[in-house]
């Protein structure tokens, strides 16, 4: 497993094949997830549950790919990209196979909400860390193309999955689309490591220990502990003598010196041993502790909990809103959740290049852009054509864009260093608030049997999350806190 080297390989070159390879894994991932409104209908008269049941199964999908992502960012600091997209397309393939067998909403929300979500949350956090490897000053186009896989799919799969399900029915749909997942296993070849991850390291490691000549001679080493026992005049040799042989290196015989002299000293090392392995799930959980504590980037968590629980429904929900208000009959030719993705990769080539202006802040743009979304929201209910739901999917999908720059602003906020781990901490925010989003919205309409209050809802907590980013990039937090850190305050 070669690595590339030097700063050469920054922005250019090979970078380019690591973003169409990234590009083509979020394509064939998330390509049904992003799509899966026109699955929704299908498995509501398939298995005649509840709309906020069977919203569980869109939910679990994107929540969950989201939700681990702390776990999927370790992996791949750990095992590299590519062993990582690798089994994550045995993941996607599997849960969507298995999904086709699926004789009730409990197994699909297994198969397809557990299982695909896993391996989708492999690829978004596996493509998302080696690109922001690879590129530095163009790292805002770079994310916008690979981010930009996700809309294309989405738009592809809605109408080839509605292709699919008119020539094969529903389980033949879901064949062929796992079959097609597969191919991401052709997508982590071109994924090169920049270095190499600390699984590797480590074993190289220990194959240079285990490389080295041995002495010829070495001095055995031996640990003697006497219990002290009571000796008679008679007999010399009832000083009963326990020898414990403890096999150690040398650095450590020099630390333990002072504890030989008691009978304990097992326990401590194991102790040792035990600290040892521990530290560095200490370091992870002070280190987020730490990330927690900044103010810009926990308000990001908040907003982006919030967003995700008002903008995520909205793709689920949009084909069975046309179809509850009697706006079209069946499904259209190209559904809403085509133009949705359609304009939301669009969003995200342009979002992507303004990012990357040095007179643009990409936080306050991210903020604008979650206010705008939430305003669409609003619209909604009130739209009652299908034209005008047309627009409003138009632009939420815009806005939707957003997602692109999420990457960009958290290395802004902790730098490329901690990008994997605040990266993770981030999408579990979102993770949850997609996971709830759906269902609600699901109970909302099962409770008002109409859509409207539901859609407020929805609205209401994306524009709380705009005014959130807005009030905590404020200048005035800057110019309070050098007043408290200034000489004359102290």
């Amino acid at each position: 497993m070669g690595a590339v080297k030097g700063e050469g390989a920054l922005d250019g070159g090979w970078g380019w094949m690591i973003v169409v390879a990234s590009f083509m894994a979020q394509f064939l991932s998330f390509g049904s997830p992003q799509s899966v409104g026109v699955l929704y209908p299908k498995w509501l008269s398939a298995f005649q549950e509840g709309k906020g049941m069977t919203a569980w199964v869109g939910s679990m999908v994107s929540g969950v790919a989201l939700i681990t992502s702390p776990v999927c960012s370790a992996c791949v600091d750990n095992f590299g990209a590519r062993p990582v997209t690798v089994f994550s397309g045995v993941m996607v393939a599997g849960g969507l196979m298995l999904s086709a067998f699926a004789p009730s909403v409990s197994f699909l929300i297994f198969s397809y909400g557990i299982v695909v979500g896993i391996g989708c949350g492999l690829v978004y956090a596996a493509t998302l860390t080696i690109t922001c490897q690879y590129f530095d000053k163009r790292r805002g186009l770079a994310l916008g193309i690979v981010t930009t896989g996700t809309s294309v799919g989405g738009f592809t799969y809605a109408t080839l999955q509605n292709e699919l399900i008119e020539l094969f029915g529903l389980e033949g749909c879901l064949l062929i689309i796992g079959a097609l997942a597969l191919n991401l296993m052709a997508c982590a070849g071109p994924m090169r490591p920049l270095n190499l991850p600390g699984y590797y390291l480590k074993q190289r490691a220990a194959l240079q220990r285990t490389e080295e000549p041995e002495a010829l001679y070495t001095k055995p080493t031996a640990i003697i502990i006497d219990s002290d026992l009571k000796t008679t005049p008679s007999s010399a040799d009832n000083t009963a003598t326990i020898k414990l042989l403890l096999l150690k290196e040398p650095t450590e015989l020099q630390d333990s010196e002072g504890e030989r002299k008691g009978g304990i000293l097992s326990c401590s090392i194991v102790a040792q041993a035990i600290k040892k392995r521990m530290r560095p799930y200490g370091r992870y959980l002070c280190e987020t502790v730490e990330l927690l504590q900044d103010r810009v980037f926990i308000a990001f968590c908040i907003a982006i909990f919030l967003l995700s629980l008002g903008a995520f429904p909205p793709v689920l929900f949009m084909e069975d809103v046309a179809q509850s208000e009697g706006l079209i009959d069946g499904i259209a030719l190209i559904p809403l959740v085509s133009i949705v993705s359609m304009t939301a990769g669009i969003g995200k080539l342009v979002l992507g290049v303004l990012a990357d202006m040095r007179w643009v802040n990409s936080l306050y743009l991210y903020a604008l852009t979650v206010t705008g979304t939430g305003a669409a929201l609003l619209l909604i209910p009130v739209s009652k054509s299908y034209m005008g739901l047309q627009v409003l999917s138009a632009m939420v999908g815009f806005f939707s864009g957003n997602w692109s720059l999420t990457s960009y602003i958290i290395t802004k906020i902790v730098g490329l260093e901690r990008l994997s781990q605040a990266h993770g901490i981030l999408m579990c925010f979102g993770g949850f608030g997609i996971t709830l989003g759906p269902p609600v919205v699901g109970w909302f309409f099962d409770w008002t049997q109409s859509y409207d209050l539901a859609f407020y809802f929805s609205g209401t907590c994306v524009l709380v999350s705009g005014l959130l980013l807005f009030l905590a990039t404020l200048p005035c937090w800057n110019r309070t806190s050098e007043e408290g850190n200034s000489p004359a305050k102290r």
